[in-house]
């Protein structure tokens, strides 16, 4: 993939460090998971157990498989199939659960992404409710799988920043993996030598005053080629792509940092802070002001700051 263009996309929209527990469950037991937004995971370490996900029918999860849940519904996970299921509490961001009887032991990763408008980048957008990964001995996959599980059950100094890094590259190999098992769409995107280049250049200089002509020319294409194949790939056209890029940035800094809201539209291309405004509250239905004041708040109270 040109550039690292996943790594970006995901680096835009993730807003806090990712929930990641060993579950140690014993049948009969059920645990329901989802339901509060982000993408949900769970990789079986060991044993076996059924998931059940929006009325579809139930998959039998097996020693190495792979599962997420990008829309963060509600799912279940259970063993039997028919044991009534439970809200999974976990006391602490990274640790260990145990659930259920005294029966057969399934043990999993589980946990969450916290994600700010995923589905606003058509690169997660094309992402199905469900992605389901079967083993097929992807050693790199599971090798951070291997990783991560020893490291939740560490205390040693340092595990807090391990295990985040650890989970954040779970997240690159499973869309990894998703993805170059289907060569088309954002797949053949980032891998075209002309389209990825452009993407490439949109991230890294979204305050550019870019033009199709101008981005044109830079990919070495005639302006109607450039512009067919940019969004049969991408999915939209290009100005229309680079304006979304520019308000997930834009987005990113208002959660990350306190500058005024003047600087971080020029940062995006916008010298007129009105017009970045427009721009910001069409995509995301809210004044940049007021989005920076709700995530604040949204922050403190996940971290128990606050009323």
């Amino acid at each position: 993939m040109h550039g690292d263009l996943l790594s970006e996309a995901l680096a835009a929209v993730t807003t806090a460090p990712a929930l990641s527990v060993n579950v140690y469950a014993s049948a009969p037991w059920g645990s329901r998971f989802g339901g509060r937004g982000g993408y949900g995971f769970h990789v079986v370490v060991r044993g076996s157990c059924w998931l059940l996900h929006k009325g579809a029918d139930p998959i039998l999860l097996q020693p190495g498989d792979v599962v997420l849940v990008p829309s963060g519904e509600v799912h279940t996970l259970a063993d039997p199939l028919d044991t009534e299921p439970v809200d999974l509490v976990a006391n602490d961001r990274i640790g260990r659960v145990v659930v259920g009887g005294y029966g057969a032991e399934t043990v999993l990763l589980s946990g969450a992404y916290r994600m700010e408008h995923g589905g606003r980048h058509p690169l997660l957008a094309n992402l199905p409710d469900l992605v389901h990964l079967r083993d097929h001995g992807q050693h790199r996959l599971h090798t951070v799988v291997g990783l991560l599980s020893a490291e939740i059950e560490d205390s040693s100094p340092g595990n807090a920043a391990v295990v985040g890094a650890l989970v954040d590259a779970l997240l690159i190999y499973i869309l990894r993996t998703w993805y170059e098992g289907r060569p088309t769409g954002w797949t053949a995107a980032m891998n075209d030598p002309a389209i990825g280049s452009t993407l490439h250049r949109i991230h890294s200089t979204p305050a550019e005053p870019w033009t199709v002509d101008r981005l044109a020319r830079e990919a070495g294409l005639a302006r109607a080629t450039f512009t067919r194949r940019f969004t049969a790939l991408v999915g939209e056209p290009p100005l229309t792509y680079l304006t979304r890029w520019r308000m997930i940035t834009a987005a990113r800094l208002l959660r990350r940092e306190p500058k005024p809201l003047a600087a971080i539209g020029r940062q995006v291309g916008y010298n007129s802070e009105f017009a970045f405004a427009k721009a910001f509250k069409r995509e995301y239905g809210l004044a940049p002001g007021e989005y920076r004041r709700n995530r604040s708040q949204s922050m403190k109270s996940r971290m128990g700051v606050g009323n």
